[in-house]
């Protein structure tokens, strides 16, 4: 089965407390949002707009951006923090005896 390339997207709907309407997303496209009074419209409403734009893309010799799922991660990245807030987390993951990366990982786990 072929699914779409705009249906692999990542969307989000949030109710908006300044346009006090919900707000559909799309993560690969930032730049685009879509207001309705009902979070399903809102779904609707970006899809088909991101539907839209990548057509239209597309139409202009533009590569829409791949699916945030479809692409590939390495596990991997660096992270810049103040000097005291890692010196901190150093001495935290000593103190629990576990490595700095595993310290930060848990922590990153459990928000």
């Amino acid at each position: 089965m072929s699914v779409p390339l705009t249906k692999k997207y990542t969307y989000r709907v949030s109710w908006s407390a300044e346009d006090a309407e919900f707000v559909g997303r799309c993560a690969e496209f930032p730049s685009l949002s879509w207001l309705e009074e009902s979070p399903e419209a809102a779904l609707k409403g970006i899809m088909k707009v991101v539907k839209d734009v990548a057509a239209d893309m597309r139409k202009n010799g533009e590569a829409p951006p791949a699916p945030l799922v479809t692409r590939d991660y390495s596990g991997e990245f660096k992270l810049r923090v103040p000097p005291l807030l890692h010196r901190a987390l150093v001495i935290e993951a000593a103190e629990n005896n576990v490595s700095l990366n595993r310290l930060v990982n848990a922590k990153l786990v459990a928000k």
